[in-house]
């Protein structure tokens, strides 16, 4: 919907050829391997935005660096990660619910619980402090329909709403992301 918005092509960050080994690597218990599998799959992804982006055309994805580099290091990872300084900078916008609506959604998710997602459930607050050090727009969900939520990303956008997070470059909190150097995501406030 919001790619459709804003007249954008929508690039999965896990390309549809990808999908068959997916679903074994995440059946598995190494966070290396998954770690590797992400990161291919975005960098392949990347590949199709910098594509579109040297054409004039908007992109929109619904992850990014961020969030592989995030949970995997929540879910203790032991891989160090030296990303290019060449990659597209996003504007990116973190979707925010209350807890009890958080827990309503997820309940009526249909979609199996893997045991990365339960991983994923007991390092919350570690995920979201890490998220915290990014920057990037919030934008609260509570009570809205998608349709509401799109729109609230586009005011958003388009009014500069303050980013709460630092504005530094992915890699200067080295206590998030100790081993990656180098602007790999974030938005720029305005």
């Amino acid at each position: 919907m919001l790619a459709a918005a804003r007249q954008a092509v929508l690039v999965p960050t896990v390309p549809s050829f990808y999908q068959p080994l997916r679903r074994q690597i995440d059946a598995q218990e190494n966070v290396e391997a998954r770690m590797c599998f992400y990161l291919s799959a975005l960098f392949t992804a990347i590949e199709d935005v910098q594509h579109y982006l040297s054409t004039g055309i908007p992109v929109v994805v619904e992850s990014y660096l961020a969030r592989c580099l995030v949970n995997h290091q929540a879910f203790g990872t032991r891989l160090d990660v030296m990303l290019p300084l060449d990659l597209p900078q996003p504007v990116t916008y973190q979707l925010v619910c209350a807890e009890d609506e958080r827990q309503r959604r997820l309940a009526q998710r249909n979609k199996p619980t893997s045991r990365w997602d339960e991983l994923g459930e007991s390092l919350t607050d570690r995920i979201t402090a890490a998220y915290a050090q990014f920057p990037m727009h919030r934008v609260d969900t509570t009570g809205l329909e998608p349709e509401q939520v799109v729109n609230a990303i586009l005011v958003t956008g388009t009014q500069g709403a303050p980013c709460r997070a630092d504005t530094e470059s992915l890699g200067t909190h080295a206590h998030v992301l100790p081993a990656v150097p180098g602007a790999a995501e974030g938005a720029r406030c305005s």
